[in-house]
């Protein structure tokens, strides 16, 4: 998204550095030309100066008009210069504006995604936990014999089995699994899966059923 606003963005902006290249010889063109009126003014004034006893009142008249008309071709320049100006400032605030525009919206719409992708990852894990705790039991990494509930007495003190680092524990023994395992019916059950042997059953029972921990938990 970002690569693609980018590439829009200065798409757009493609022609703007010749447009102020012809602005800026424009201004500096009228700038000579009111340059040139002034001299021509001031070479005409002191020539009016110097002749003025001598002049007749329409030869005046005409040095005069002849100045007047100058000042206001160099105005007409000066103004053409100032508008030529502004409308080059308004053309960059007009892109510089669109930039922040878009920028907005682009981190409106990250920020929309950013929610949507975190919505989806709470409900991902959300629907793995539940598939997790009502779904088939965890495998077993190794095929095992299931230990007579005598050997594991206290819910697992008495066992002894050497655990992978990287293997998922369960139960209250904190072992991995192997032989028949039951999962807790309690949605917000911290253990989830416990050996039969471990929570004194033979076989599964019927209905929902609740570890020792969220019994407890649920008849406080």
């Amino acid at each position: 998204m970002a690569s693609a606003f980018l590439a829009s963005y200065l798409e757009s902006i493609e022609s703007v550095p010749g447009e102020l290249q012809r602005n800026f010889n424009m201004m500096h063109d009228l700038d000579k030309r009111v340059q040139d009126l002034m001299k021509e003014i001031e070479t005409i004034y002191s020539q009016y100066i110097e002749k003025a006893g001598e002049l007749e009142n329409s030869e005046k008249a005409k040095y005069l008009s002849d100045i007047r008309q100058k000042f206001d071709k160099s105005n007409t320049f000066s103004d053409d210069k100032v508008q030529l100006a502004m409308q080059t400032y308004e053309m960059v605030d007009k892109h510089i504006r669109r930039l922040d525009t878009d920028l907005q919206r682009l981190e409106a719409k990250q920020r929309n995604q950013d929610k949507k992708s975190d919505s989806r990852m709470f409900v991902d894990k959300t629907s793995d936990k539940k598939k997790k705790k009502k779904g088939s039991q965890p495998q077993t990494p190794e095929p095992t014999t299931s230990l007579p509930f005598s050997l594991i007495s206290g819910a697992g003190e008495g066992l002894d089995m050497p655990v992978d680092p990287n293997e998922p524990t369960y139960c209250l023994c904190h072992q991995v699994s192997y032989g028949e395992m039951i999962g807790c019916d309690n949605g917000d059950c911290p253990v989830e899966w416990f050996h039969f042997a471990c929570v004194g059953l033979s076989a599964k029972p019927k209905g929902s059923w609740f570890c020792p921990l969220c019994s407890k938990e649920m008849n406080k």
